[in-house]
C-alpha cells in the first residue's frame, strides 16, 4: 500500500458506458453530470475537449484524457461547433445504461467515424480530493506505455454483449484511469505532487509507504528511519526536502484527512474515529484536528451535514 493506492481506493466508475457515443460531424456533447473526475477515451476518430472557461485540448484515438470537475465540459468535433449548432446534454447513467443522449450507442455497436468511451468518478471524499487538487483542469496522455493492450481489450468487451459486461467495463476503466494518471505524472511537462516523487526515493519512499500502510501506528522518526535503513537525521532531512515537512508532521496531516472522511459516518463517535487514526483519546485527537483543519471534529461533522460551512481544505500535496 502506498499513498497513490490510498488516494484512489474507493474511487469507482459509475455507469462507465454512459459515454459510449457514436458520432458524425458536426457534433458537440456537453457533459453536465457534475462528476469530479471524468475519463474520456476515443476508441475511434478525434475531437476537442473544451472545459468551461478553459482552453480547448485535442483528443485523438490512442490517447486518454482526464477532466477535473465538477464544472461542465464539452467534447466536440470543432471548438466552433458548440457556438454554431445544438449542443447535446450528456448525463451519467447510474444504472449502467449508455446514457440519455441521442448519440448513445446500443451495447455492441461501434460503427461510426468517432466513438467515445467515458467514465464518471464521484470523488467527493477527502482522501481522493487530495489527488484531485493536484490535477490540471484537463490532461491528455498519449498511449505510450502499458495501456495499449488494455485499450484493445476494452474495445473487444464493448463490441460483445455478455453477462456481467457492465461490471467488467467499469473495472477496466478504473484500470485505465490509474494507467493514465501514472503516465501523466511521469511526463516531463507534468508537475506531480511531492508525494509522487518521494515514492521513488530510496530514503523517503520506504518511510512514506510505512506511514500509509499503518497510519494508526505510533510512528516516530527513529522507527521510520530504521524502516528506511538510514539514520534519523538523514531521513528527517531527505523527507523534508521532498515533501516540505517532516515525517511526523506529514503523518498528522494524513491522519486528519482520514479522520475527515470517517467523521462523515454517523455511526462512529469522535472517540471511535480518534482510535482508528492512532489517537488514544478523543481529547488529543480533537486538539490535533482543530489545529490542522481549523474546526473541531464535532463542528466539522455538523458542517458535512450542512449545518455549518465546510472547514478549510487540506494541503494539496
Amino acid at each position: 500500500m502506498d499513498v497513490f493506492d490510498d488516494l484512489l481506493r474507493g474511487v469507482r466508475g459509475k455507469g462507465a458506458v454512459f459515454g459510449r457515443s457514436v458520432l458524425w460531424a458536426p457534433w458537440s456533447l456537453r457533459f453536465t453530470d457534475a462528476a469530479y473526475l471524468t475519463l474520456c477515451v476515443p476508441l475511434r476518430g478525434a475531437g476537442w475537449l473544451v472545459p468551461e472557461g478553459g482552453t480547448a485540448h485535442r483528443l485523438r484515438a490512442g490517447e486518454a484524457a482526464i477532466v477535473r470537475g465538477p464544472a461542465p465540459f464539452v467534447f466536440t468535433d470543432d471548438p466552433a461547433t458548440s457556438a454554431n449548432s445544438p449542443v447535446r446534454e450528456v448525463h451519467c447513467a447510474p444504472d449502467g445504461d449508455s446514457g440519455d443522449h441521442p448519440d448513445a450507442a446500443p451495447a455492441g455497436e461501434l460503427a461510426g467515424p468517432t466513438v467515445l468511451m467515458a467514465g464518471a468518478y464521484d470523488v467527493r471524499a477527502e482522501v481522493p480530493q487530495r489527488l484531485l487538487r493536484v490535477l490540471p483542469p484537463v490532461l491528455v496522455v498519449p498511449d505510450e506505455h502499458d495501456c495499449t493492450a488494455l485499450r484493445d481489450y476494452l474495445e473487444s468487451q464493448i463490441a460483445g454483449v455478455r453477462p456481467g459486461s457492465q461490471i467488467v467495463l467499469d473495472r477496466l476503466l478504473d484500470w485505465l484511469l490509474v494507467c493514465t494518471l501514472r503516465d501523466w505524472f511521469d511526463r516531463p511537462e507534468a508537475d506531480p505532487p511531492k508525494w509522487y516523487r518521494a515514492l521513488g526515493d530510496e530514503v523517503a519512499g520506504p518511510a512514506l509507504r510505512a506511514l500509509h500502510e499503518d497510519p494508526a501506528h505510533p510512528w516516530t522518526t527513529s522507527a521510520l528511519a530504521a524502516r528506511a535503513g538510514v539514520s534519523r537525521t538523514t531521513l528527517a532531512k531527505r523527507f523534508t526536502e521532498l515533501l516540505g515537512e517532516g515525517p511526523v508532521s506529514y503523518l498528522t496531516g494524513w491522519r486528519m484527512t482520514l479522520a475527515a472522511d470517517l467523521l462523515g459516518r454517523p455511526e462512529l463517535t469522535v472517540a471511535a474515529v480518534a482510535h482508528r487514526v492512532g489517537y488514544a483519546d478523543a481529547f488529543g485527537f480533537s486538539a490535533a484536528f482543530k489545529r490542522v483543519r481549523g474546526v473541531s471534529p464535532s463542528a466539522y461533522r455538523r458542517g458535512i451535514a450542512g449545518e455549518l460551512p465546510e472547514s478549510r481544505e487540506a494541503p494539496a500535496g
